[in-house]
Formats: structure tokens, sequence, C-alpha cells
């Protein structure tokens, strides 16, 4: 069984992503050991979004195209409106989500992140949450929608909002330390 301090997480964002959704996941997990990269099709920097205004520049430490599926352990996508509505629409990102989900590895997406996860077609079927207004979209792409702070279908783990992160947290430690999930079926 693999342990958090020997894993290597990505969190995968760019400019406006909800600076909880990202800050506290960066935090906790190097807290408990692992190495964490924060991965961006940019260089440099990333601004948060804040509730509503802009918010932190978190520096980026991998650029998406330096990066592979097999270099990590687990994948955490954080929300914000602005951030995944952006990462949806870069078809290398899509790939690299889809990529990591057929990969049976941990997959974390909260709040508007399961943006991503719809446009990489890996949601039908699968229990998960999201923000409540991202429900219909959820729903629509085949998604069995449940209103709890953290589901987890086979490693893929979903959550609401800020207020879930630290059962997120803990979920995302907890599948890490499980390893690969060799009975998800692929997208």
């Amino acid at each position: 069984m693999p342990n958090i301090k020997d894993a290597k997480i990505a969190i995968l964002a760019t400019d406006g992503f909800e600076e909880s959704e990202l800050t506290e996941p960066l935090a906790k997990l190097r807290e408990a050991g692992a190495t964490v990269h924060v991965v961006s099709p940019n260089s440099g920097e990333i601004t948060s979004w804040d509730k509503d205004h802009w918010g932190k520049k978190v520096p980026v430490d991998k650029q998406l195209s330096e990066v592979r599926t097999a270099d990590y352990d687990g994948l955490v996508l954080p929300g914000g409106q602005i951030n995944p509505d952006k990462l949806r629409a870069d078809p290398k990102v899509v790939s690299f989500v889809r990529e990591f989900f057929n990969s049976k590895k941990p997959l974390a997406a909260i709040c508007h992140a399961p943006w991503l996860l719809i446009e990489a077609d890996v949601v039908r079927g699968r229990d998960v949450t999201s923000y409540k207004s991202i429900r219909t979209d959820v729903v629509n792409a085949g998604g069995n929608w449940r209103d709890e702070e953290v589901v987890c279908h086979e490693a893929l783990i979903t959550s609401r909002n800020p207020d879930d992160l630290p059962a997120f947290i803990s979920k995302i430690i907890e599948e890490v330390e499980e390893g690969r999930h060799p009975d998800r079926k692929v997208a």
C-alpha cells in the first residue's frame, strides 16, 4: 500500500481558481508529506478568485506540456467558475484529465471542477457531486449526482464547495494511499 509521504500529486489549475480550493489542498497534502506540483497550461503564476475579487497569486511548478500522467499518483482539480471553464476549452487539458482518469489513479474535483470531468466524458454512470448550480450539467452528462460533502466512486473523488475541503482532502489522502483502482472502468 503506498504512503502519502511517497506520493506525487498534481493540482491542475489556471487563473480564476477558487483560492481555498487550491491553497488548502496544496498546504494540507504537503503537510502530510506528499510532493505536490501546481500544474498549469501557462508558466509563471496563476491568480485566484477569492469569493468576489481577484486574490492571491500562486507559482506554477510545472507547465502541462512538461508533465505526464505517469509522473503523478493523484490529480486534484480546484473549482471556481472561471478556472474550470477556461480549462475545459483546452483540448490538451481535457485529454490529460481523461488520460489520468483512465490510469485508474485517484482523481479529485471540487465545486465547478466537475465541468472538466464532464468535458473529459468520465462521469457517465458514476456517483459524483459538485457545486449545486452545475448539478443539471452532471446529470445530463450521465452522472449520478449526490448532495454529500464528499462522494468517491472508484477513486473519482468529488466535493461540493469550500466548506467540504476537510473531507475532500482526507479522502484524497486515503485514496492515494490505496493506490490504483484496477476495477475502475475507463472512459
